[in-house]
C-alpha cells in the first residue's frame, strides 16, 4: 500500500486508518506525483491512494506512469476534493485507469468514525484482490450480444423489441464501462429508456449524467422527482438518493427520495430494478456491471421472476467482480459480455409500442 498526497494530515488520516488493519501493510509515502511515481517502481505496491491536486506533478499526470510502473498494475484510488472541478478530474482519472475514489474530506477522514474506516478498508480490501483474484476471460464465449438482432447463450435469446425498459447497476469500475455503453448508442426515440443506478455522490452522478451526454449518441439527464420516463432518454439515478419508477406502461415517472431508508445503497440497484419489473414485468431488461459487494443480485431475481431478462458483464473485464458474480453464479444472469458486447445488444434494442407511447 502506497500513499501519495501533499497534505500531511491526510498521509497521517489514512495510515491511521490503514494501519489499524494487520493485514495492509503500508509500504511507503508520498508528497507528490513525481515521488509517487518513484516510489511505485521501487516498492510495487498493490494499491495506491492517490491525491488529484499536488504540486510539481499532479495526480492526473502520476496515474498513468503508476499504473505502467509495477507489474502486476496497481489499483489506484484517487482521493477527490468535494467540489464540480474535483468530480470531473476523478472522472477523468476512472477512464485513465483508476479504479476507483474516496472524497477528500479531512473532517470525515479525521474523525476515525467507524463507518467511514469500514468503507475505506472495504475499498482497499476489494482493489488489492481483485488483480490477484479476476478471472480470466472465457475460452469460448457462450454469447453473442455483438449479432445485432438477437444474442444466444445455452440458457435463452432476446430480440430487438423484446423490451419497453432497460435497468442498469454499476459500482467500483463502472463510470467507464457506462461511457462504453451509452458511448454506441445512436440517438434514437425508438429505443427503450435506460435508468442507471451508478454508487456515486450527487456531485458525481451529476457530473456523470454531464459526461455522458456530452458523448453525443444519446439524450442523458440526471434524473430529478416526477421527470417522465420516455423511450430513447438515459437517466441517471442521482446519489444519495432513490430512485423508483413508478406509473404503468405508457404513463411512467420517475420518485426520487429518500424511500426505502436503511438501505446500504443510494442509489440502489435492487430498489430500481424492483420497481421497473413491477411495471413492465417480463419486458424489463436488467443489466449488472462491474462493483463491489452484491447490490442488484435481490432486484434481479424478482425482475427474472416477473418473466424479464439480465445481462451481466464478463468477469475479467470487471475492476471488481462482485456485483456480476453474485448474478452469474447462481444462475440469475442469462447472457454474460464484455462492455463492448454489452453496448452492442444494447445498441440493438428497440422499443415495442409500450415505451414509445410514454
Amino acid at each position: 500500500m502506497l500513499i501519495v498526497d501533499d497534505s500531511a494530515f491526510m498521509r497521517q488520516a489514512l495510515r491511521g486508518i490503514l494501519s489499524s488493519d494487520p493485514n495492509i501493510i503500508i509500504v511507503g509515502t508520498a508528497v507528490n506525483g513525481k515521488e509517487g511515481v518513484e516510489k511505485a517502481k521501487l516498492l510495487k505496491p498493490d494499491v495506491v491512494t492517490l491525491d488529484i491536486e499536488m504540486p510539481i506533478m499532479d495526480g492526473l499526470t502520476a496515474l498513468p506512469q503508476i499504473k505502467a510502473a509495477c507489474t502486476p498494475s496497481p489499483s489506484v484510488l484517487m482521493c477527490s476534493t468535494l467540489t464540480k472541478s474535483g468530480s470531473h478530474q476523478t472522472l477523468k482519472a476512472l477512464r485513465l485507469g483508476a479504479a476507483d475514489f474516496i472524497q477528500k474530506d479531512p473532517e470525515t477522514l479525521g474523525s476515525r468514525d467507524p463507518k467511514v474506516q469500514a468503507m475505506l478498508l472495504d475499498k482497499i480490501y476489494a482493489l488489492g484482490l481483485a488483480s490477484r483474484n479476476r478471472p480470466a476471460p472465457p475460452a469460448a464465449q457462450a454469447h453473442a450480444l455483438s449479432m445485432g438482432v438477437s444474442g444466444r447463450t445455452p440458457n435463452g435469446t432476446f430480440t430487438r423489441n423484446q423490451f419497453e425498459c432497460v435497468v442498469i447497476g454499476s459500482s467500483t469500475g463502472g463510470p467507464p464501462v457506462l461511457e462504453t455503453l451509452i458511448g454506441e448508442l445512436a440517438r434514437s426515440a425508438g429505443r427503450p429508456p435506460i435508468i442507471i443506478a451508478q454508487h456515486m455522490p450527487a456531485l458525481f452522478t451529476s457530473s456523470l449524467a454531464e459526461r455522458l451526454d456530452e458523448l453525443g449518441n444519446a439524450t442523458v439527464v440526471h434524473a430529478t422527482h416526477g421527470m417522465k420516463v420516455l423511450a430513447g432518454t438515459v437517466y441517471i439515478c442521482p446519489g444519495g438518493k432513490q430512485t423508483q419508477l413508478t406509473g404503468r406502461p405508457g404513463s411512467v415517472t420517475l420518485t426520487v427520495g429518500d424511500e426505502p431508508p436503511g438501505m446500504l445503497y443510494k442509489p440502489c440497484a435492487n430498489v430500481l430494478f424492483i420497481s421497473a419489473s413491477r411495471i413492465f414485468t417480463k419486458r424489463t431488461l436488467g443489466v449488472i456491471c462491474t462493483g463491489m459487494g452484491d447490490d442488484g443480485m435481490l432486484g434481479s431475481k424478482q425482475l427474472v421472476a416477473a418473466g424479464g431478462m439480465v445481462w451481466a458483464q464478463e468477469g475479467s473485464t470487471c475492476v471488481v467482480y462482485g456485483m456480476p458474480k453474485a448474478v452469474v453464479e447462481p444462475g440469475i444472469a442469462t447472457l454474460v459480455g464484455s462492455p463492448t458486447e454489452l453496448a452492442a445488444g444494447l445498441s440493438s434494442l428497440t422499443s415495442g409500442s409500450l415505451a414509445q407511447a410514454a
